[in-house]
């Protein structure tokens, strides 16, 4: 397989993040080719790369840029930086190692969809992430990439970082849009679509960060060459961020439709001496859960994991070994979302709180068989129904963890301890 390193080929160099550093490896050459170019040309370009969003939903770039209206209101490019998703840290690798890439990325964007203003929400815990970007910008600043009549093209353009509470929910584009306009971080119903009223009710689009950089390999090599990674519906490469049970954990780049056992194995380095896979979730908490056998056939990317029943999402590859109880796990997931939940949508606010409460009565020792199925169709009920998606990112891993390793939950209500480890949760928890 040819290596694939589009995005993170520099990232071992600690002199990439400065400005200097970044020049030297060929830094901000497809900027300028692309203030020569006419901005539809790039919207093109980025549209026959196949470059589908890297935050999660998938959608494609290059069709989302062409949503904006033609009605001369101002536009606004907003970079989703928020990663609040359990398992997903990929971008911030991105924002610490190569800051100038972001902010290349952001302008060429910029120029494509005419946008005189971007913001880069980030999450409210990456301190280092918002400090290195924020030098960065200064450097674009001092330097002309940013501000007014960039490298002598006429284009102006201005960039702010902003930085969020920590609020899962502000990950959600409209939640974002209403965090940066000073209210409540709430998502909003759609349509309108940000596209066409966004932030400040303007045309805005919003892009996560791997998806704004990838738009320098795109210029650089063309759509046709970007297209040689990846598969014809999940084109180019992708970032994955592995976590849990494997030696290596960490960020991985590598060609979408990449199987996802040579990504445990080759690259991760394997699982812990001595342990078995019993299950990867593949595409952040939310995403249902995968079984040790469904993953010898599973490829990383969005069609294959939609086959799957599961979803490629953002990116977050969770490894669960044999010594994890998975009642355990599910329990963690449902308090984070039950914690995460904005309220609006009463079968979210609900729903969470249900599902967290049965879990917890399996742990602790008072939950019946018939518990299980309440929990099942608990989620059920939640599918699909609430404003965002947040109602489904607890409902979906629930279903699946239960319908797939059934025999320990059922074990764990039975014998009131877990099948994996053996102990008495009601005593430890205590």
């Amino acid at each position: 397989m040819m290596e694939a390193k589009l995005l993170t080929q520099h990232y071992d160099k600690p002199q990439y993040k400065t400005l200097k550093g970044y020049l030297e490896l060929d830094g901000y050459q497809m900027l300028k080719k692309a203030l020569k170019m006419r901005p539809q040309e790039i919207i093109d370009e980025v549209k026959a790369s196949g470059l589908r969003g890297r935050g999660g939903a998938g959608f494609p770039t290059g069709v989302k840029w062409g949503f904006l209206p033609n009605n001369g209101e101002p536009r606004y490019l907003l970079c989703n930086a928020d990663e609040g998703e359990p398992g997903t840290f990929k971008d911030r690798l991105m924002m610490e190692r190569a800051p100038h890439q972001l902010i290349e990325g952001m302008i060429i964007s910029a120029f494509a969809v005419q946008s005189a203003k971007s913001y880069i929400y980030v999450r409210g815990e990456y301190n280092q992430s918002y400090d290195t970007l924020e030098k960065a910008i200064r450097e674009a600043y001092e330097a002309g990439y940013l501000g007014k009549n960039i490298l002598g093209s006429g284009f102006d353009h201005d960039l702010d970082i902003y930085r969020g509470a920590g609020a899962y929910i502000c990950g959600e584009e409209t939640g974002m849009i209403s965090s940066l306009e000073g209210l409540k971080g709430q998502p909003k119903l759609k349509p309108p679509f940000p596209a066409i009223q966004g932030y400040l009710r303007k045309p805005t689009i919003v892009n996560n960060v791997e998806t704004l950089a990838a738009v320098i390999p795109i210029l650089r090599d063309g759509a046709a060459g970007y297209r040689k990674y990846g598969t014809e519906k999940s084109a180019g490469t992708k970032l994955f961020s592995v976590s849990g049970d494997v030696v290596k954990p960490g960020t991985y780049e590598v060609p979408l439709g990449y199987p996802l056992m040579d990504l445990i194995n080759k690259e991760c380095g394997g699982l812990r001496p001595g342990r078995r896979l019993k299950a990867v979730i593949p595409g952040g908490s939310s995403a249902p859960v995968l079984t040790a056998a469904e993953c010898e056939r599973a490829t990383m990317d969005y069609e294959n994991l939609a086959e799957l029943k599961s979803m490629l999402g953002s990116g977050a590859v969770i490894v669960i070994d044999d010594s994890k109880c998975m009642v355990d796990l599910l329990h963690v997931i449902l308090h984070f979302y039950h914690h995460e939940s904005c309220g609006q949508c009463t079968p979210c606010r609900e729903g969470t709180g249900w599902l967290e409460k049965i879990s917890k009565g399996i742990i602790y020792g008072t939950a019946k068989l018939q518990d299980l199925d309440l929990l099942e169709r608990v989620a059920e009920n939640m599918k699909g129904r609430t404003i965002c998606a947040l109602s489904d990112a607890a409902a979906l891993p629930t279903i699946s963890f239960v319908q797939k390793f059934r025999d320990e939950f059922e074990y764990f209500i039975r014998e009131g301890r877990s099948k994996v480890r053996g102990k008495i949760y009601a005593q430890m928890h205590h």
